[in-house]
């Protein structure tokens, strides 16, 4: 059993990644558990030089330890590249097709998912796969650019539902072949997308506890079911779980506009509340007062440090405080008052 601290280094982390992130340790930590972590820079051009350090940084200044030497997931592409071959190789090819569309020919064929414009893949190339082999070996014969995508069983098809239990959110099911069709899990430049590389790191380094923001509810049920796909080829096999892991995802904080907070807008980082003169135990007791941690023992928000909200902590309490926090726009003033 284990957790992970799983953070994308595209920036230094904001008020929200800290929440996350104490939600992440107090889980494993309640349960005398490991927790690694895990830099999740495989998508190159999004990362920002030093922001790794910058993550560390904060994350000790929180008080949020982890066990043994960070992973890096671009020091992994050749264990990547051995996956993807397994699942190619999966039922004879059926498993993972070419896909030669462009964004702008996907957006024109796709309707967006209610609330959040997430775009389910036509299946243009995937009918192609299957109605014209012979025209598909002639464009990658031919050179031409393409991703690999996964075929998810069809909204009506047998295994098309994926159920999981969250912690926080309860009872979650999910189609996957209506809400999420057939993503991407290698890009036209070579690089693995975020869904295949999650799987395969969770499932090899034994994560049995995954703790996030409840934007990713949906991508978990494709976890699951490309888990599945994954322990099929035997990747499972040696002494790791082939239990799914834990779930718990836990509530977003918004700005003050009711919106997401945001690496690229530097929205609320924690490098800015330090420069405020912000200590790390205000940070801990106003992330605890909002997972509902203090509840039936404090009043209003008081700071403590992450040990302190270790000894409140039970995800019955965080369950009756699931819905998001907006961030008042005074958050300095009020953190510094705590």
């Amino acid at each position: 059993m284990a957790g992970r601290f799983a953070p994308t280094p595209s920036g230094r982390m904001h008020l929200g990644n800290a929440f996350a992130m104490l939600a992440a340790w107090l889980s494993a930590r309640s349960r005398h558990e490991p927790i690694y972590l895990r830099i999740e820079d495989i998508d190159t051009p999004r990362v920002l030089p030093g922001a790794d350090r910058m993550i560390m940084d904060d994350l000790t200044w929180l008080g949020l330890d982890w066990d043994g030497e960070p992973v890096y997931q671009s020091a992994r592409q050749a264990v990547y590249d051995a996956v993807f071959e397994r699942l190619r190789s999966l039922d004879g090819d059926a498993l993972l097709y070419p896909c030669f569309c462009s964004r702008a020919e996907i957006r024109a064929a796709s309707a967006p998912q209610e609330g959040d414009g997430f775009l389910v893949y036509p299946g243009t190339c995937r009918r192609l796969r299957d109605e014209d082999r012979d025209e598909v070996e002639r464009r990658l014969a031919a050179g031409r650019r393409h991703s690999w995508r996964l075929a998810v069983p069809g909204a009506q098809e047998p295994g098309a539902f994926v159920a999981f239990d969250d912690l926080v959110y309860g009872a979650q099911s999910f189609n996957v072949g209506r809400e999420l069709g057939d993503v991407i899990l290698r890009r036209s430049d070579g690089l693995y997308a975020y869904q295949f590389v999650v799987t395969v790191d969770d499932l090899l380094m034994g994560v049995s506890d995954v703790v996030r923001g409840r934007d990713l509810l949906r991508s978990t049920a494709l976890q699951i079911w490309l888990r599945g796909q994954m322990l099929r080829t035997g990747l499972g096999s040696h002494n790791l779980p082939a239990a799914d892991p834990q779930y718990a995802h836990v509530p977003l904080l918004d700005n003050a506009a009711g919106v997401r907070l945001a690496k690229r807008e530097r929205s609320l980082d924690l490098g800015r509340l330090r420069e405020a003169g912000v200590r790390p135990d205000q940070v801990i007791g106003y992330c605890a007062w909002h997972m509902g941690l203090c509840e039936g023992v404090l009043e209003r928000p008081e700071a403590m440090s992450a040990q302190q909200a270790l000894n409140l902590f039970s995800w019955r309490k965080v369950r009756r405080h699931a819905g998001d926090v907006v961030v008042p726009g005074n958050i300095v003033e009020v953190l510094r008052a705590l």
